[in-house]
């Protein structure tokens, strides 16, 4: 009897990126049935997969932890005993219906193989070559059937193990699935794979989060201070923020699609660090409070306001997963820029009031085509917010990163762009210098011999989204380069 996955658990089996079977498929390496990949088919694109080889799922979880910063880290918790039990029980309920199909099979092709005998003693000699023809391929594609590989039962064995440990989860009407791990709850495993749903503090005070169960079973944490209504409950909905997965579960809720789904906060936090990994470049750590998070998309800005100096706004350079851990990367300001107090002004424990978020230079998710990021400067800000949120949504096949800057020293988290190349196999960087004048600033024709890297390196522009970020004038520059380099101007985006 054949068995069908679905896209992100075949994905998750055999170890790779979705992007990874979605290009195969499209070869014509893989092929689907309704969306589904079946579990034979799998095994011969991936005739070496073996039940312990989970290097490449390793070192995904490796960078995400590293790139998310989450607070409190639990590596390999298993599920409590009552979450166990139940999926144990489904799995077990999934198993006996499966044997009895199996039966059922068995006895109807005993009997196919009862009356062709049959009927090839009696009327051969009217039937012809054929019915033997048809007996025999029939045979042999009974025996194919009933006969898997003990390599395509391994990948069944491992599949169980999987869902065991992790149930996958599927928001509609967005589509997005995630999948829930140990003990944590819907929330921030949906946070964790990027998906965007509502919510305002995360510890069950708001009832933002609601959701409704559409399908599946959850299992409710803690109490909240938040109740829900008797018809609320009656109608199925949950706090995802006090719930976990219990079984495969399909959830109703409402997620953000673009910048003016996410709501406008006024938020005061505390820096619980400063960094200056160069003289021209401070990392700021903004920790914000429990009840009080910011819900941003990747890619946007906030404004910071500490006591009477200017508000000025910055890209937000962290992920929306990690929302009390905010990061900002601030340049020093040139002599002639006196708008910018923040970089000598700010100290440890200072209280910085955060308003935002705003700007739409957010990421694409669904386009398919391969991805290219370029940033200059402290433009790696934002950039490092997409690329962290397009590995949790597995947006595409390919990523590459290429880092203008125009200091030997200004690729100042270049330890991190590497460690996302080691851990990665689709991710490449590639770090730029840039010549600058006296005024240690770069000339637009410098900046076009740079973007020339980029278009020489991949021979046809079509094939990608890019992504621009960084200080005047590489917003313009690079519109006119990769435009005369034939990319067509809604594959392109600018901060």
């Amino acid at each position: 009897m054949a068995r069908y996955l679905n896209l992100s658990r075949a994905a998750r089996l055999v170890g790779v990126t979705r992007g990874v079977l979605q290009k195969k498929i499209r070869a014509g390496e893989l092929t689907t049935f309704e969306g589904m990949i079946e579990i034979e088919e799998l095994r011969r694109a991936y005739p070496d997969t073996q039940i312990e080889d989970n290097r490449v799922l390793e070192r995904m979880q490796k960078i995400k932890d590293e790139a998310f910063t989450r607070a409190i880290q639990t590596t390999a918790v298993l599920p409590d005993a009552e979450v166990l039990a139940k999926r144990l029980t489904t799995l077990s309920k999934e198993l006996a219906k499966a044997k009895v199909q199996v039966s059922h099979y068995a006895e109807l092709t005993d009997m196919l193989k009862h009356r062709l005998a049959n009927l090839t003693v009696a009327d051969a000699s009217t039937l012809g070559d054929g019915l033997h023809d048809f007996q025999a391929w029939f045979l042999q594609t009974l025996e194919a059937q009933t006969s898997p590989s003990a390599d395509a039962e391994q990948l069944v064995a491992k599949d169980t193990l999987l869902r065991i440990m992790a149930a996958q989860v599927q928001i509609l009407p967005s589509g997005h699935e995630f999948f829930v791990e140990g003990n944590d709850s819907l929330l921030e495993s949906a946070l964790r794979a990027g998906c965007a749903p509502n919510y305002g503090c995360r510890d069950g005070h708001c009832g933002l989060c609601k959701a409704t169960v559409v399908s599946g079973e959850v299992k409710k944490l803690r109490e909240t201070p938040y109740q829900l209504s008797d018809i609320e409950a009656a109608e199925g909905a949950v706090l995802m923020c006090s719930h976990t997965a219990v079984s495969e579960l399909v959830l109703k809720t409402f997620e953000a699609a673009g910048a003016d789904d996410v709501a406008q906060q006024t938020i005061t936090g505390s820096v619980k660090m400063l960094e200056h990994p160069t003289d021209d470049v401070l990392l700021v750590h903004v920790r914000t409070p429990e009840t009080a998070r910011l819900r941003f998309l990747a890619g946007q800005n906030a404004e910071l306001r500490l006591a009477d100096s200017p508000p000025t706004s910055y890209p937000i350079a962290s992920c929306p997963c990690d929302d009390r851990n905010l990061q900002f990367h601030i340049p020093r300001p040139h002599d002639s820029d006196d708008t910018d107090e923040l970089f000598n002004a700010l100290h440890h424990g200072d209280a910085l009031t955060i308003v935002g978020p705003a700007g739409d230079f957010l990421l694409r998710e669904n386009t398919g085509r391969a991805l290219i990021f370029v940033a200059y400067e402290t433009g790696f800000g934002p950039i490092k917010s997409l690329i962290e949120h397009a590995m949790a949504v597995d947006a595409a096949e390919y990523l590459h990163l290429y880092w203008i800057t125009t200091s030997p020293h200004g690729h100042y988290l270049n330890n991190l762009c590497r460690a996302w190349t080691d851990a990665l196999d689709n991710f490449s960087y590639t770090p730029l210098l840039a010549d600058a004048g006296d005024d240690a600033r770069v000339s637009a024709d410098t900046l076009a011999r740079q973007l020339a890297t980029v278009t020489r390196s991949h021979s046809d522009m079509a094939d990608f989204d890019i992504y621009v970020a960084g200080p005047a004038p590489i917003g313009d520059v690079a519109r006119d380069h990769f435009r005369a380099g034939g990319l067509p101007d809604d594959q392109l985006f600018v901060a």
